[in-house]
């Protein structure tokens, strides 16, 4: 590991040493106008930005911290972004379990070992100050309204943490929160996910507890995105990550652990039955997803740092910030996928599917229809259920150049026998489908046939230059005068 970070300050610290932070000294808006900076950044693919002066907050904005490759492997202690691959292995034994399931039991194990437990403190930075009653008021943090057409100001970077009242397991999930008023905002958790179902094991007569961290280290920010099963605390996969505990205290409203090292910290309830018309909201597919009812998050007290600061995101048409932590997973997840599917070679989500609706997969190829045993086995795995797309290519195809790829499906793929259209669920965001929440999917087998796939014909070679030729060419290309 290279570096990891105590918390928020020191990332900031950190990057602006390395030239990637970038002070912004003239007074800006949060409304629009700091989204319509960060995408020109973002899209030059420039540094991380912090609006030291916002209108109407004494607070500042930081935003896109995670905004490139090298930003994203320095979030989590490390130097180079293929490094993330290494770091579920480099904790595991050198034979990967066999199974997914097998994987994620031993994950559990190693997280709730005692080097990776989050450490209890008893006093937090983050509740240096503590807002109560007529004191609360979300209108003093900076939140963001980014496009024209939403319904509000949304806090876009939250960990939203909660537990599971059968197992007592903490969770922490990043789902955006629409700011109502003063006291109230949305709870944007979808059906799919762990905070939802939290919330419907919850006692149906009572207020459910919820804790809201905003800011901490990298590290724990990542992890909130992680997909991770039920059973694993995302606060257990931070100190994982981190290399060493992360500092957490109890919250001042219920026995929540939220992060010491927080920014602000949100503490309060969800009423079961109590819901409210949540966006539109410009979202990381690039489209508007329309209004639709959700529960609503009443704060009862508000926790910060004496001097806080407002760590931001920004979504919309790729590539933005997120499409850097979608790759951190890729990246980091692709041995637990190869420990299930050891013929997986390589994997890739383009920023273009936004996480989920396209997956490019290698194989080496041992037995007819191989291809088609891997999309199934893909559309099993957790979050990769809702993959619209997967394209299936051999070994040698690197998944990362899309211009080899886009070659191997025009010329490979017969229609009718190397399309699969399947069922099943799909991402809620996914506005294509007539249904929601499900909808057909695609696998597509761009694979070299063989005769016991149905193809009598012979495959023809591909078209390679004499090694003993290029190598002369190389020799003499000085010589040719076309440099």
């Amino acid at each position: 590991m290279a570096k990891s970070f105590k918390n928020l300050r020191e990332f900031i610290s950190f990057l602006e040493q390395k030239s990637e932070l970038k002070r912004v000294n003239a007074e800006v808006d949060p409304v629009l106008e700091i989204t319509e900076i960060t995408d020109r950044v973002i899209k030059k693919g420039g540094p991380a930005l912090y609006f030291e002066k916002v209108k109407g907050s004494r607070i500042p904005v930081v935003i896109n911290l995670f905004g490139s490759f090298e930003r994203m492997a320095w979030a989590l202690g490390r130097e180079s972004f293929g490094q993330l691959k290494k770091i579920i292995p480099e904790f595991l034994p050198q034979e990967l379990p066999k199974s997914f399931k097998e994987s994620l039991l031993l994950l559990a194990k190693l997280f709730q070992a005692r080097k990776f437990k989050p450490r209890i403190v008893e006093k937090a930075p983050c509740q240096e100050v503590i807002w109560r009653g007529d004191e609360v008021n979300l209108n003093e943090i900076p939140v963001l309204k980014c496009w024209p057409k939403d319904g509000g100001r949304f806090i876009t970077l939250p960990l939203v943490i909660t537990r599971d009242a059968e197992t007592g397991t903490q969770n922490m999930g990043m789902y955006r929160l629409q700011v109502y008023d003063e006291k109230t905002t949305g709870m944007h958790w979808q059906i799919h996910h762990d905070g939802a179902q939290n919330f419907r094991k919850s006692p149906k007569n009572k207020p459910f507890p919820v804790a809201v961290a905003i800011g901490g280290d990298p590290a724990t920010i990542y992890s909130a995105t992680a997909p991770l099963p039920p059973n694993l605390d995302e606060l257990y996969f931070a100190s994982f990550l981190r290399g060493e505990p992360v500092e957490v205290v109890k919250a001042i409203t219920s026995d929540l652990l939220v992060p010491a090292e927080a920014e602000i910290v949100l503490e309060g309830y969800v009423m079961p039955g109590e819901e409210r018309v949540e966006g539109p909201f410009g979202d990381h597919t690039g489209y508007y997803t329309p209004p639709d009812n959700y529960p609503v998050f009443h704060i009862e007290v508000i926790t910060m740092r004496k001097n806080p600061i407002y760590p931001a995101t920004v979504v919309g048409k790729p590539p933005m910030e997120d499409c850097y932590l979608g790759k951190a997973t890729e990246r980091i997840f692709l041995p637990l996928i190869k420990a299930v599917l050891p013929e997986v070679v390589d994997i890739d989500l383009p920023f273009e599917g936004v996480f989920h609706n396209c997956v490019i997969v290698s194989i080496k190829k041992s037995f007819p229809k191989q291809a088609n045993k891997v999309m199934n086995a893909l559309w099993s795995l957790g979050q990769m259920m809702f993959s619209k797309f997967i394209v299936v290519v051999d070994e040698d195809v690197n998944v990362h150049n899309y211009s080899e790829v886009a070659w191997k499906v025009f010329n490979n793929v017969d229609p009718k026998r190397d399309i699969v259209l399947t069922e099943g669920p799909l991402d809620v965001l996914d506005h294509s489908s007539p249904t929601p929440y499900y909808g057909y999917k695609m696998g597509i087998d761009a694979t070299k046939k063989w005769k016991e796939e149905g193809h009598p014909r012979e495959w023809p070679d591909e078209i390679k230059m004499d090694e003993e030729v290029k190598k002369l060419v190389t020799e003499r290309w000085q010589e040719y005068g076309l440099d």
